[in-house]
C-alpha cells in the first residue's frame, strides 16, 4: 500500500496595496505616471510638459505657441478614475498614488523611481541620477556629476543656456550634459556626435575641447613634408583660439602654429606680410 503525502503548502499572500494600483501602466514616452496635467495657460490636458510643449511648438500661429511652466500647474487628472483635482500625491477619489515619486514644489510625478529622482533646492528643480552622485556648483548654478567636483572650469550660469548643437535649454533638459575644457556645456549626445564628425572646437568659443597634442604633432609632420611653392613663402598674422594670443606664422594650406602655446587651432587675421 502506497503512503500518501499529507503535507500541505501554505501560500502567504502579500497584502494588496491599493495605492500601487496601475503603477507603471499609465503615462507617455517621457514619464510613467498615473495622472495628467491641466495646462494653466491654454487650459488643455497633457500627460506632461514635454508633450504640451511639443504640441504647442507645432501650432501654425506663432501667437499660440507657449511652454508649460510646471510650477504653475494647479490641477491634475487621475489616470485611473479620471477625477480632476488639485495637485496632490494621492488621488482624492480612488486613493492611488498618482506618481511613486512626487514633488509638491515642482508638481512633478513619476512612477519609475529607478531614475533616482531628487530635488535640488539650489537649482530649484528635480533631477535624476541619485543625490549622492551629484553636487551643486554655486558659480555654474547647476548640479554636476561628482567626477567634476574640483575638476571643471566654472563659467557663471553656464547651464542657463541652450545647447549650442540642438539648441534645447540645458538647465531643465531631461538629457545629461557635459562640461567641456573651456567651461561651456552641451548635451552628452550632442558632444559625442560633434566629436564623431571630427569637430574638436567648442561651438561657442572655438577652443579645443580635447587634448589635441598628438593631432598637432601629426599635422606638423605633414606640414614639414609638404613644402609650399616659393611664391607662398610669406608670414600671416594669426589669432590662437586656445590661448587668445596673436602671433605670426609662415603661410601653409594645412594650418598655422601658435608661437605661444603651439596649438594649430588658429585663424588668419588681417593682411599678409609679403
Amino acid at each position: 500500500m502506497e503512503e500518501q503525502d499529507d503535507t500541505t503548502t501554505t501560500v502567504i499572500q502579500q497584502p494588496f496595496n491599493h495605492q500601487d494600483f496601475g503603477k507603471l501602466l499609465f503615462g507617455c514616452e517621457h514619464y510613467r505616471r498615473r495622472c495628467k496635467l491641466r495646462a494653466p495657460f491654454c487650459n488643455q490636458i497633457f500627460s506632461c510638459r514635454h508633450c504640451h510643449n511639443a504640441s504647442m511648438s507645432a501650432m501654425s500661429n506663432p501667437k499660440d505657441r507657449h511652454e508649460l511652466v510646471r510650477n504653475d500647474v494647479s490641477h491634475v487628472i487621475c489616470a485611473v478614475c479620471n477625477t480632476e483635482q488639485q495637485v496632490a500625491h494621492v488621488c482624492s477619489k480612488c486613493s492611488v498614488k498618482m506618481g511613486e515619486y512626487f514633488c509638491e514644489i515642482c508638481k512633478f510625478y513619476d512612477d519609475d523611481i529607478t531614475k533616482k529622482q531628487f530635488r535640488c533646492d539650489d537649482c530649484g528643480i528635480c533631477r535624476v541620477g541619485g543625490r549622492e552622485n551629484f553636487f551643486h556648483c554655486k558659480k555654474c548654478a547647476s548640479c554636476y556629476s561628482m567626477g567634476l567636483r574640483d575638476n571643471h572650469l566654472c563659467v557663471e550660469n553656464s547651464m542657463r543656456n541652450h545647447c549650442p548643437i540642438c539648441y534645447e535649454y540645458l538647465f531643465d533638459s531631461v538629457q545629461s550634459a557635459t562640461i567641456m575644457k573651456c567651461g561651456h556645456t552641451m548635451h552628452n549626445n550632442c558632444f559625442k556626435d560633434m566629436i564623431g564628425q571630427n569637430q574638436y572646437r567648442c561651438p561657442v568659443c572655438s577652443k579645443s575641447v580635447l587634448n589635441m597634442s598628438r593631432t598637432w604633432e601629426r599635422l606638423e609632420e605633414e606640414i614639414q613634408a609638404t613644402a609650399m611653392p616659393e611664391e607662398y613663402h610669406y608670414k600671416v598674422p594669426i589669432l590662437c583660439n586656445d590661448c587668445n594670443s596673436t602671433s605670426e606664422a609662415f603661410f601653409h594650406i594645412f594650418g598655422h602654429k601658435c608661437s605661444h602655446c603651439e596649438s594649430y587651432n588658429t585663424r588668419v587675421i588681417g593682411g599678409t606680410d609679403r
